[in-house]
């Protein structure tokens, strides 16, 4: 399963980059307004740092609501490098603009899904990535696991080429649960990445190897002396 940040942190996104696992990015206006409120960087410069910590797939939302506004957004999105992915979110208009675009052999993340039904239309507009957000449906009393699944089983019942993105993962058993759901990737803030590492018997246990070792006369890792 691919890992992706869900940010559009520079800082996060070059940290998490440099640990080897990363696949890829994901953002939202939310991110981007976060990144940009406040500073006097541009929207352009943002996504121009952003690609180039990455050669995996970056996902950059469109904004407008009309298909005719989103292609050509998503168009002017697809020219900044090869491996942005359009953000569509999952409407009328929105699935239009996929269809389209999906044509034109632009990739596409159809976002704010939240049933099998929503996952079916995206895929049979060509999608090639689609994001249930399985963390609010958790927030919402659903079972957002199950909804994972059961757009996974939809898309082998039919062979569809449309990749899950698991979305909205809120800490560390999300990951494993739409790991073992059979997820194409996972998006996860940087807090949710940074976690995977950790375990409390792991921090023990090298406290007592570094406990131990300090006891060695001499101790060094210099084996040619």
């Amino acid at each position: 399963m691919k890992i992706f940040i869900d940010t559009a942190d520079v800082g996060q996104i070059k940290q998490a980059a440099s640990w080897g696992i990363l696949d890829g990015v994901t953002t939202n206006p939310s991110h981007v307004a976060k990144a940009l409120v406040g500073t006097q960087r541009t929207l352009a410069a943002l996504y121009s740092d952003i690609l180039e910590l990455t050669d995996g797939p970056v996902s950059l939302e469109a904004v407008s609501t009309q298909a005719a506004d989103i292609v050509a957004e998503g168009r002017k999105l697809a020219l900044l490098r090869a491996n942005v992915v359009v953000k569509v979110p999952l409407t009328p208009e929105g699935l239009k603009a996929v269809r389209q675009l999906a044509r034109e052999g632009i990739k596409t993340n159809v976002t704010v899904v939240f049933s099998p039904a929503q996952a079916l239309l995206a895929a049979k507009c060509g999608a090639t990535y689609v994001s249930p957000f399985i963390g609010r449906l958790d927030n919402a009393g659903d079972r957002g696991l199950d909804v994972l699944r059961e757009i996974k089983t939809i898309y082998r019942n039919f062979g569809f080429k449309t990749e899950i993105l698991a979305a909205a993962v809120r800490h560390p058993l999300h990951v494993v649960d739409a790991a073992l759901a059979g997820a194409d990737a996972a998006t996860m803030p940087y807090d949710v990445f940074e976690m995977l590492y950790k375990h409390p018997f792991t921090d023990a246990a090298l406290a007592t190897f570094a406990a131990d070792w300090a006891k060695v006369p001499g101790q060094t890792s210099d084996l040619s002396r």
